[in-house]
């Protein structure tokens, strides 16, 4: 089968087509996580999921299109796994907990994926010079936590933020929990429990509004 007759579209692939796209994607992934973006080749992934570059082909009309399923299925998997737990909170003050607790623990259950990710939005790069992936998830991923910030500080929970204050406020949290996928790299024993439990505790106190003290304190 030519590339222009090969079944792009997910509604028109069969279940076998579906599960060996899905086994060349872990598999981009875990070479990726592995040996990094440079040595992750068609070849490399081809050889690790026991199939031939045609294989790889035949679903992927380049490296780039499979690259790129790579980064929409992580950011897919990313938000229904936080998105319902913020969204079963019922104060600003849990819903940031919340936040931060899940977003930690997705990192920790998703490893192998997540660093793949770093790997692609770090090194991928476009023919004018620019990054490929990073820009296209970067501002969404900062919408929950801003809307979290402002929804506290109507309801008196939080601090005041003015609009440019709670942008610098989103992107420290951000940054942390960025920072702690980089502490999992280098060390892959890190308590985790304990990691969240201090991120949390920093976070209830530089957004808590004066007077209002720490639960369970």
């Amino acid at each position: 089968m030519s590339i222009k007759n090969r079944p792009n579209n997910q509604k028109e692939m069969s279940f076998i087509e579906k599960a060996r796209r899905a086994q060349i994607v872990e598999c981009a992934i875990e070479t990726i996580a592995e040996v990094g973006y440079t040595q992750a080749s068609l070849g490399e992934i081809a050889k690790r999921a026991n199939i031939s570059k045609g294989v790889i082909s035949y679903h992927f009309e380049n490296k780039e299109e499979l690259l790129g399923q790579i980064t929409t299925e992580y950011y897919i998997a990313w938000q229904s796994y936080i998105a319902p737990r913020i969204e079963a909170q019922k104060s600003p003050k849990e819903m940031l907990r919340v936040y931060i607790e899940s977003n930690l623990a997705f990192v920790a259950e998703n490893r192998k994926h997540v660093f793949a990710v770093i790997e692609l939005v770090s090194k991928t790069i476009t023919a004018n010079g620019k990054l490929q992936f990073a820009a296209e998830h970067d501002e969404a991923v900062f919408v929950p936590i801003e809307n979290i910030l402002t929804q506290g500080m109507q309801e008196g929970v939080f601090r005041e933020f003015t609009k440019s204050s709670a942008r610098v406020m989103a992107l420290t949290i951000r940054n942390a929990i960025d920072g702690f996928t980089m502490e999992l790299m280098r060390k892959p024993h890190v308590d985790v429990q304990e990691y969240t439990r201090e991120l949390v505790t920093i976070f209830d106190i530089s957004t808590r509004k004066q007077g209002v003290a720490l639960e369970g304190r």
